[in-house]
């Protein structure tokens, strides 16, 4: 199945959205700015349904990531509209996909970042908002260099520090102001 092109265009609006007010206008990652101004990101919208087909998107992404010029495109935001929308089967494919990074012999070269609707991490109620740290209007998987990561923590005075000025952000902001954040 294929994503008409307004379909498509309305997955990458939604998704550059929750990327300039949520990430980057609540500074959730101090390094995203900077690949976003130099339009290093590419995004890639799976057409996908099941776990096959996005692995098999995951696996073209990877490789095209990697063979990639870093000066062109830095980090690939694969976007799953239409699959993986139960954050357990999503955390399922998470494993096969770190599977392929091993089986590419791309480990310490790429990492992947997860983002889900659903978010949940371990030992928090679904509704906590520091949850909303890793929530997207889509299943994400972030594809990330790892020198590209090395350099910007180098950069960052604290990188633990992140995590912790996240979950703050947005108790101070509540599930009120995240959601007329998302709003478009």
């Amino acid at each position: 199945m294929t994503l008409s092109p307004e379909s498509h265009d309305a997955v990458v609006a939604a998704t550059r959205h929750w990327l300039t007010e949520a990430v980057i206008g609540l500074n959730l990652c101090p390094f995203a700015k900077a690949v976003h101004v130099k339009g290093q990101i590419r995004y890639a919208v799976s057409a996908a349904t099941g776990l096959e087909g996005v692995l098999a998107d995951l696996e073209t992404e990877l490789n095209g990531l990697a063979a990639s010029d870093p000066a062109a495109v830095d980090t690939t935001l694969l976007i799953v509209p239409q699959a993986l929308e139960d954050f357990l089967q999503y955390n399922d494919a998470l494993f096969f996909a770190e599977r392929m990074l091993k089986q590419l012999r791309l480990t310490g070269i790429i990492q992947i970042a997860s983002f889900h609707p659903a978010y949940q991490f371990e030992g928090t109620e679904p509704d906590d908002i520091e949850n909303y740290t890793n929530r997207a209007p889509y299943p994400i998987f972030h594809l990330l260099r790892e020198d590209s990561i090395e350099r910007a923590v180098e950069a960052f005075p604290d990188p633990e520090a992140i995590y912790e000025r996240n979950q703050e952000t947005l108790r101070r902001i509540g599930l009120v102001g995240w959601n007329k954040l998302m709003k478009t």
